[in-house]
């Protein structure tokens, strides 16, 4: 293999190892920062905030350097009048120091350690308190009321479906790709296309190759065709050949297809679903609004699909695991997403910072969800559950986490195996 063409390859890996490291950390840390914002409103101490995961390499940390006391003495003003009394109060200094490695913050002093850690893979924050310990002191997690708890663990939900609501905003602004069916007030339409949303088996799209996602560009000599004209054209042309110029991942081809009768419509037709597409952008104040209303909306189709996802794993239905992606599917759909373009990568973006709130509000032990839990439960019984109790829960909740991860992992390799095989062949 030319040394371009390995070097070209190398160039697209860590193109889209990066895109996901940087689409993660984005999700992550705005999450975290929900958290990190509405506990210092409520007067809880936050230890760390950190960039990534421990260890740490370096953080840094505001010092006090000044003292604080109060200086009673008679002071002579105009007139030698006397005042008797009165407190000064010497404003504290501080500055800035750095915290090196693992150490614990400076002596002396109760800032947030603001850290840059080794594992670049998101962020945290380690919250005073979270945990139960020192539940005597005022700016202690555990020694606030239920319903300031409560509003810092939802904290990180509401900042991802913020984060979503920009990320989608933002894009009305440049242009997002989108159905063109009930397009709002002052849309802007561009770059309109047919894409094939699903191919249905035993059909002659799906014996042709044909796959989701591929553009129809064209069909025999005619282009620049809406899905009526499309459907109109096949059903004339049942059982005769016609040529399809189709456009993958920014390559053009062409494929002979016979158009055989549905018997769903009883009109002639290649057995895939249509959609008509074009990348839509509105005026930056009605942007703003598309984005708030879109984000809602996905919101509601993801916990949808959470609650089917749900359901069909008590009843025990097959092939339920079938759509669920891992860090491997995600950081390969990143890598999609990003090569389509910048309005891709945001859809892309806030689809997924969705589905992070969703996941964790669930009343799942080890998710922010799970905490929820055990407050309302602290609520209704008047006391909190025993902490080595709770702790044991959200270990154990922590551990299935982890397994599932792992399970949904090896289902990614295994499903996109053919992408190493054939970097691995590229390269060597």
């Amino acid at each position: 293999m030319p040394l371009k063409a390995k070097k070209d390859t190398l160039a697209i890996m860590l193109l889209t190892l990066l895109a996901f490291v940087f689409v993660l950390a984005i999700l992550v840390l705005a999450h975290e920062f929900g958290h990190f914002v509405v506990a210092r409103k409520n007067g809880i101490k936050v230890d760390e905030f950190g960039f990534g995961f421990p260890p740490r390499f370096i953080g840094i940390q505001r010092v006090v350097v000044g003292v604080e006391e109060d200086i009673r003495e008679k002071i002579v003003i105009e007139a030698e009048k006397e005042v008797d009394n009165i407190s000064l109060t010497i404003k504290p200094k501080t500055k800035w120091k750095i915290v090196w490695g693992n150490k614990e913050g400076l002596p002396g002093n109760s800032s947030t350690i603001y850290s840059l850690n080794w594992i670049p893979l998101g962020g945290f924050v380690k919250i005073k308190g979270e945990d139960g310990e020192e539940s005597t002191d005022p700016d202690s997690f555990i020694n606030k009321k239920i319903w300031q708890r409560t509003f810092v663990l939802c904290a990180g939900v509401l900042m991802n479906i913020v984060l979503a609501a920009v990320l989608l905003g933002v894009g009305y602004m440049i242009g997002l790709p989108q159905s063109v069916d009930n397009l709002g007030y002052g849309a802007k339409v561009s770059d309109a296309k047919i894409e094939i949303m699903s191919v249905l088996s035993g059909f002659p799209a799906k014996d042709a190759g044909l796959q989701a996602g591929d553009e129809i560009a064209g069909l025999d000599s005619l282009s620049n065709l809406k899905v009526a004209d499309l459907q109109n054209y096949l059903s004339q042309k049942e059982g005769q050949k016609v040529f399809f110029t189709i456009k993958r991942n920014n390559e053009m081809f062409q494929k002979e297809i016979i158009p055989a009768k549905l018997k769903e419509t009883s009109r002639g037709g290649i057995g895939v679903v249509l959609l008509e597409t074009a990348v839509v952008s509105y005026p930056w104040y009605l942007a703003i609004w598309h984005g708030f209303i879109d984000s809602v909306f996905f919101a509601w189709e993801v916990v949808k699909a959470f609650a089917l996802l749900i359901a069909n794993i008590f009843r025990g239905a097959a092939g339920v695991t079938e759509n669920l992606a891992g860090p491997v599917g995600i950081a390969v759909l990143t890598g999609k997403a990003a090569k389509l373009g910048l309005g891709y990568l945001l859809q892309f973006m806030a689809l997924l910072s969705i589905n992070l709130a969703v996941l964790n509000i669930l009343p799942f032990p080890a998710l922010d969800g799970g905490r929820v839990l055990f407050l309302l439960i602290e609520k209704v019984r008047g006391r909190p559950v025993a902490r080595k109790m709770e702790n044991a829960f959200h270990t154990l909740g922590f551990a299935v986490l982890m397994l599932l991860v792992l399970f949904v992992t090896i289902k990614d390799v295994g499903n996109f195996k053919w992408i190493f095989v054939n970097l691995w062949h590229k390269i060597f």
